[in-house]
């Protein structure tokens, strides 16, 4: 393959590089997919390092060479050769074509640089007020983010539902993972055995590791995932982490079930919510 031709490989590569970091964002602004995200990811740092590799072996010299040293004087070049020009235009021409792989290079990596801002952006909103402020209180309908009352009935065996306090449908540090289970199954603390009744059960969906929203949850095993992380809690057994960073469980509510089919919580959360460093914060 000729000089030129390599050239344009590397740049191609660098190129493919850019589009994969441009496309996470993208991917991530129409709300995520974290196999999606991963492959762009990998495809962004591949271009990059199969670029760079052929950049060094086939660009760069690598053997030592020592240039011949011509006696000074005018007569050099005065015949009228014009070898001197075309040294110089092939040298001017490399310049230039380096310059565009370093452009490409720089493309590559400020699209991957934007692409790694995904994990920030994916962190959960801190508090804007005292931590306790989630909008629970005794007597609040669970509702949908339609505003809308919970009704039991409407949640199957293993079904999952994000729910908030009535009155503030989409509050980001009231929001909560409605889950039911079998009664049956539960392992919770003999303090709380009346918090889930007939199995219905919840918890803040803010991660106590980073704030990520925790809504993958795995049916087979009853184990609540976050995406950000990695972070897992066993929904039977009060949601205590099991694997990832996550230290603290998941706070639970409170439940009661209403004579109507309605679901409401009997008190706030019994534990601040979110990360610790929010509480810490806000103390």
């Amino acid at each position: 393959m000729s000089q030129q031709s390599m050239e344009r490989l590397i740049a191609a590569t660098f190129g493919v590089a850019t589009l994969a970091g441009l496309a996470l964002l993208v991917v991530y602004a129409l709300g995520g997919q974290t196999q999606i995200e991963g492959l762009l990811l990998t495809v962004a740092l591949g271009g990059i390092g199969f670029g760079i590799i052929l950049w060094a072996q086939r660009l760069l010299p690598d053997n030592l060479t020592i240039q011949a040293r011509h006696r000074l004087g005018s007569e050099q070049g005065a015949d009228g050769s014009g070898d001197e020009l075309v040294a110089d235009a092939a040298a001017e021409g490399a310049i230039t074509r380096r310059s565009l792989l370093v452009r490409a290079l720089a493309g590559a990596f400020a699209a991957l640089g934007a692409g790694l801002a995904v994990p920030i952006l994916s962190l959960g909103p801190a508090p804007t007020g005292p931590r306790q402020q989630t909008g629970w209180r005794a007597g609040t309908h669970l509702v949908g983010l339609d505003g809308q009352p919970i009704r039991a009935a409407d949640l199957p065996l293993d079904g999952v539902e994000t729910v908030f306090p009535e009155g503030a449908p989409g509050s980001a540090i009231g929001q909560t993972v409605l889950i039911r289970v079998d009664p049956n199954l539960l392992r919770l603390p003999a303090d709380r055995a009346d918090w889930a009744p007939q199995g219905y059960i919840a918890y803040s969906k803010i991660c106590t590791h980073a704030g990520c929203p925790v809504g993958l949850y795995r049916t087979a095993e009853h184990r609540l995932l976050c995406p950000c992380h990695q972070s897992t809690f066993d929904v039977l057994d009060g949601a205590t982490p099991t694997f990832g960073p996550a230290a603290r469980p998941l706070p639970q509510l409170p439940l009661q079930l209403q004579a109507d089919g309605t679901i409401v919580a009997t008190g706030d959360f019994p534990e601040p919510v979110g990360p610790s460093v929010w509480n810490l914060t806000h103390d």
